[in-house]
């Protein structure tokens, strides 16, 4: 097969940044019509070479070698100009964070228009009517009045449809999407990923799909290309590597991909006190006409040394509850009792601490990662420095962090390492319950494993209590004993983990297992098939902003 017949021809690329080489000599081919995956974890370098097929490392000081030609151009030696015609209008590219990759001041379909009349040159007009036509295409509903909408008034889902229509209007040959699902609940992430598989049926495109998470790629491309450390260690069909990796590192990916048929390992002895209670829990936002009610009439409870799982889609009002439960949120109704006593207003909740999905966000970049280990510790009015340096590098020790990187900044951590920052924070003022937020819902694979564990290793240490609020119910049956399914602000299903996931009763529980990527290719496409049979869904609403 020649050059010309190949969508893109990799061939000994490597990419440098200064005296670090995240890619070292990859090469690859991916035919017209074709889809491939790139799969390994945060820094093996597959976002790096994915961003050379579009010729994104021009001008930024990266050293890049090695040829690369996608719809026949060569993107190494392109001109500037040349670049230009190449991104969307030949390849385009849908990014991670749709939020971050929209202007928040400019309507959707504007943006949509302004890519299109730059690579076509048509009229405002016509690339009005391109930018309705390729929203109605990805399944934005009443599209001609939500393009002028702004990127706020659409939820998650709807602005990674809003993306893929910006890539699409141009018709281009080759669609790159880097982590295109990581940040979106199971049911959207599904109807993405049954969408690109419906555009390149009806459009031809080719697609390289960019992923930490195995299971994406399983029911998404035909093969597979496996990285770690910027270089390939296993390539093939995708039914072929799944089903029988050969190299040690695929297994160790593979094995540390949550299962949500896996049956978590008995307890050994009775759980402890009720450490939190919760009755007839409500939240309203807005008063008047504009109310909102973000938590409906919830009641649980949890017990020391147990974890109870709280999953439901964006927007089910979970992430509200956990705020709830540690005082950040006061409950516009219902009553909320901690180790018994009963608790009023906002504020700190003894004995409660959280750990946020985000801990870049959630650490002052300004000060080490020690000093925001020992707030908690401050906080309750301890002051001998000496013996709160010494608590917290104990603290880092038992997370797995290295006590001599107590004056260390955040952007000096991997993600994991940053999130097992939160996790010593939390510990410091040694609580009774720890509420998790999505903790790992941006970590790749193995270290949401790593993760995972180091929070059973201390809940069993300790006799923490744990409510650990997620989207990915794999994660939630390998972490919980019992679950909470939110809908709308409800508890729709409420039981003992193995009850609920084996035994769902409500048609939410069901949708939703449904929807949880399969590692096995033939699976993915049977459950793909039934999602597609079934008649429209109503349409996505609006984001509340």
């Amino acid at each position: 097969m020649s050059l010309d017949d190949h969508l893109v021809h990799v061939d000994g690329l490597s990419v440098d940044f200064g005296d670090v080489r995240a890619v070292d000599e990859v090469s690859f081919t991916l035919a017209r019509g074709a889809a491939l995956a790139l799969v390994g974890e945060s820094g093996s370098g597959k976002s790096t070479v994915a961003s050379a097929l579009l010729g994104l490392h021009r001008d930024t000081g990266a050293r890049v070698t090695g040829a690369v030609r996608v719809g026949g151009v060569d993107v190494t030696g392109a001109t500037d100009r040349e670049l230009r015609r190449l991104r969307g209008g030949v390849a385009a590219m849908v990014f991670q964070d749709p939020l971050s990759s929209l202007d928040p001041y400019y309507a959707v379909g504007d943006q949509i228009a302004e890519v299109y009349r730059h690579h076509s040159g048509a009229s405002r007009r016509a690339a009005r009517a391109r930018a309705v036509d390729v929203l109605g295409r990805v399944g934005i509903a009443d599209a001609a009045r939500r393009a002028r909408s702004r990127p706020h008034e659409f939820s998650g889902g709807m602005r990674q449809r809003a993306l893929i229509a910006m890539a699409l209007a141009c018709e281009p040959d080759l669609l790159v999407a880097d982590e295109p699902t990581t940040a979106l609940d199971v049911t959207v992430q599904a109807q993405i990923l049954d969408l690109l598989h419906v555009l390149r049926a009806e459009t031809g495109m080719g697609l390289l799909l960019v992923t930490h998470d195995v299971g994406v790629a399983a029911g998404s491309v035909d093969d597979v290309l496996v990285m770690r450390h910027g270089r390939v260690v296993e390539r093939g069909g995708v039914t072929d590597v799944l089903a029988a990796p050969q190299e040690a590192y695929t297994k160790q990916l593979l094995s540390a991909v949550p299962r949500v048929d896996a049956v978590r390992d008995e307890r050994s002895g009775e759980l402890g006190d009720v450490v939190v209670e919760a009755k007839g829990l409500r939240r309203e936002f807005g008063r008047g006409k504009g109310a909102f009610v973000a938590v409906d009439d919830v009641s649980l409870t949890v017990r020391r040394g147990e974890t109870l799982g709280v999953v439901g889609e964006s927007g089910s009002g979970k992430t509200t509850l956990g705020r709830m439960l540690v005082g950040l949120l006061e409950p516009t109704a219902g009553r909320l009792r901690h180790a018994g006593a009963e608790q009023r207003g906002t504020g700190a909740v003894p004995g409660v601490q959280m750990v946020f999905q985000d801990p870049v966000s959630s650490l002052n970049p300004r000060r080490s990662v020690g000093e925001s280990i020992a707030d908690p510790l401050r906080a309750r009015g301890d002051r001998d420095e000496a013996a709160i340096r010494a608590r917290v590098r104990d603290l880092m020790e038992r997370v797995g962090l290295d006590p001599a990187h107590y004056d260390r900044y955040p952007h000096e951590f991997s993600g994991g390492q940053r999130q097992r920052v939160g996790i010593a924070r939390a510990l410091a003022a040694e609580p009774r319950l720890i509420v998790c937020d999505e903790p790992v819902s941006a970590l790749d694979v193995t270290t949401q494993a790593q993760v995972t564990a180091l929070l059973a290793e201390l809940q069993r240490e300790l006799g923490l209590a744990l409510v650990f609020v997620a989207h990915d119910l794999a994660v939630v049956r390998q972490v919980s004993d019992r679950v909470a399914v939110m809908r709308r602000g409800r508890i729709v299903e409420y039981g003992s983990v193995d009850e609920v996931y084996d035994s769902p009763r409500d048609p939410y529980t069901k949708d939703l297992l449904a929807a949880v990527p399969a590692l096995d290719p033939a699976l993915a496409a049977e459950r793909r098939a039934a999602r597609l049979s079934r008649p429209p869904s109503a349409p996505e609403e609006l984001a509340v902003a």
